[in-house]
């Protein structure tokens, strides 16, 4: 089985460095989050069921974005393959770029990502709608698929590979945040 983070990626929208904090880390981890990142970008985008679940170690934590949590391998691997599969038609995806990067150790890292929701034949991003608005609440409730997220993960690198130890991709529903972009 192939790590994501070996995939090739897809753009990720905007592309900035990201902030690095922590104990010192070499690029190449930094280039390795980065990269795995994108891989499970690539592989929501495209449904690509095994590949998004190869990132994960065998006793992850996973909470959704909606709360529900999810421990272990086998209880993450049976909702993806209930829910990632449907995705590949939908018309909305989702962009992620790494914002921050906090290495706790060298082989332990907390990241915090920017993911968008974007049309698939264009990549317009649906949460533009939101930005500037005094109180977005109603467009929150008309359109929740524009609503972005801000999962961070908490990767873990056995053996040379990043994988997901645990994770929480949280939607964005802060008024500041959301309108501010």
């Amino acid at each position: 089985m192939s790590s994501m983070s070996s995939m090739s990626s897809m753009p990720t929208g905007p592309t900035s460095t990201p902030t690095v904090i922590g104990v010192p880390a070499p690029q190449e981890d930094i280039d390795a989050i980065v990269a795995f990142v994108a891989g499970v970008q690539h592989a929501q985008r495209n449904a690509l069921t095994d590949a998004f679940l190869d990132g994960f170690r065998e006793d992850a934590i996973w909470t959704t974005a909606h709360g529900k949590r999810l421990t272990g391998l086998p209880e993450i691997s049976a909702f993806t393959r209930k829910v990632l599969p449907p995705q590949a038609n939908s018309p909305v995806t989702a962009t992620y770029t790494v914002d921050l990067i906090l290495f706790v150790r060298p082989d332990i890292a907390a990241v915090k990502i920017r993911q968008r929701p974007a049309t698939r034949d264009g990549g317009r991003f649906l949460d533009e709608i939101f930005h500037g608005r005094e109180d977005p609440s109603e467009l929150m409730a008309a359109h929740p698929e524009a609503v972005p997220g801000t999962p961070t993960y908490f990767l873990a690198k056995d053996d040379g590979v990043w994988r997901i130890a645990a994770a929480q991709n949280t939607q964005v529903i802060d008024a500041e945040t959301l309108t501010a972009g």
